[in-house]
């Protein structure tokens, strides 16, 4: 009788033909076979979120696959093994470019000019933002191994800067050597380098990192000298497993200017997107907020507030701030009636920037939805995945906001008013045949902010 780990080991070997490299490297290649017993597979995995992911998305898979070996029908579980945890934090504390170990004390590093409020405790996790917030924490408590580098993107607003903050808070309480910076950050400062011949100082501050935690990344476009010298910098702190964390505005494919190979490097880790708070996630951060201002607000106004700023997280607590001076100030009693009059002239406006989107807010959206650049877009590229997002954009443009179709030429490179047409008619009819489609058009409103009509 083979043993669970052998068993397993086959398994492993069938499924890889079944589903994609990323996909098996991300979820499948460090897990184990633990026990069989009573018709049962254990599968240890290196912690609860991979084993989440493996019981939502592939667990028929994985039952089918097992059952075909053993000769049965099995159920499976799945259990967190710590011992990977503890390996791998005691493999990140001991390995170095040498190629050896070393026995150096690894120093407490303080991140200048962050704010210590931004913690995973302060952070109001959904369906939203789900996937970041859980690979954020684990790599905060098993660095270099599980996902690196962690690359997190998403609009303004959403807690991008919140959840990369929050890992350097939690990696310097536990000792490490945490460096946080931004993209235009690291540019100033090797260009500063370059011109007082000082760029050795500069390579060994962020070598001697050992967790790097870079925001705004897409800040790194164009800037070629740059890039050549954050790539090296990147390898050598790779292969000393030091935990890389990225934030950017989009997704490393939608980077314009970016060298291929660097782009390679942020998708060779987990990306994770942020995105709008859905409703229940909106009023969970109200009430959270709320309580923190050691006020009562009844739900009536906390709805209220909900629906009328549903773009991102700064929205929230800056119409709940609002509702809440205004109450204080005025005297009046916290109701729907105060709430209402202090947002009023508030929600006028968010009503009239529904009605008017600018043609930079629908082009980033479509181009980031597509994974391309906003410059690709406007530009003259003419593959079909191009072609179909500047379409939609120009649809959408046309839809929403009603531009004349010369006007919306001429915010695409000039191009010929029967062009747009052509292009928001193919659209318009993709979108009635095409449920693929018209669910695009839905979600991309839904980005923007657009509400839906039933």
């Amino acid at each position: 009788m083979k043993s669970p780990q052998q068993i397993w080991e086959i398994a492993l070997g069938e499924i890889q033909t079944q589903i994609t490299k990323v996909n098996y490297t991300t979820w499948l290649k460090d897990t184990t076979g633990v026990r069989y017993q009573d018709k049962v597979f254990v599968i240890g995995t290196p912690n609860a979120f991979i084993a989440e992911w493996l019981e939502n998305r592939l667990q028929s898979l994985i039952k089918k696959t097992l059952a075909n070996i053993i000769g049965e029908p099995v159920s499976i579980e799945f259990s967190v093994n710590s011992t990977v945890k503890r390996q791998a934090r005691t493999s990140m504390q001991s390995t170095y470019a040498d190629g050896g170990t070393s026995s150096k004390t690894i120093k407490f590093s303080a991140m200048p000019n962050t704010n210590s409020r931004y913690t995973f405790g302060n952070f109001i996790s959904g369906e939203c933002n789900r996937l970041a917030y859980a690979a954020s924490l684990e790599v905060s408590e098993n660095p270099g191994h599980v996902y690196n580098p962690l690359f997190i993107y998403g609009d303004t607003g959403l807690g991008k800067t919140h959840l990369i903050l929050a890992i350097g808070h939690a990696a310097k309480a536990a000792g490490y050597n945490v460096l946080y910076t931004s993209a235009e950050q690291i540019t100033s400062e090797f260009v500063s380098a370059l011109k007082s011949n000082s760029t050795d100082a500069f390579h060994s501050r962020y070598r001697n990192a050992e967790y790097l935690l870079i925001d705004d990344f897409q800040f790194l476009s164009g800037k070629v000298q740059t890039q050549e010298c954050f790539y090296h910098i990147f390898n050598e702190l790779y292969e000393k497993n030091c935990q890389i964390v990225v934030t950017s505005d989009c997704p490393p494919t939608a980077i314009g200017s970016l060298e291929s190979r660097l782009r390679s490097r942020m998708q060779g880790g987990l990306i994770a997107d942020l995105k709008s708070p859905d409703e229940e996630t909106r009023l969970t951060i109200l009430k959270t907020k709320a309580q923190q201002s050691k006020v009562s607000v009844s739900d009536e106004v906390l709805n209220l507030i909900s629906t009328q700023f549903y773009h991102n997280v700064r929205e929230l607590e800056g119409g709940l701030n609002r509702v809440l001076t205004f109450a204080k100030l005025s005297g009046a009693q916290l109701n729907i009636k105060t709430a209402t009059k202090a947002l009023s002239d508030l929600i006028s406006r968010e009503l009239h920037q529904e009605k008017l989107i600018t043609p930079e807010k629908i082009i980033g959206a479509v181009a980031c939805r597509y994974e391309l650049s906003s410059y690709a877009l406007v530009g003259k590229r003419r593959d079909r995945k191009t072609a179909l997002a500047r379409h939609m954009a120009m649809y959408l443009l046309r839809e929403q906001n009603n531009y004349p179709f010369s006007e919306i030429g001429k915010i695409f490179g000039g191009r010929d008013h029967t062009t747009v047409l052509h292009g928001c008619e193919k659209i318009a009819y993709e979108a009635s045949i095409n449920p693929q489609i018209a669910r695009s058009i839905d979600e991309l409103k839904q980005s923007l902010g657009i509400k839906m009509i039933d």
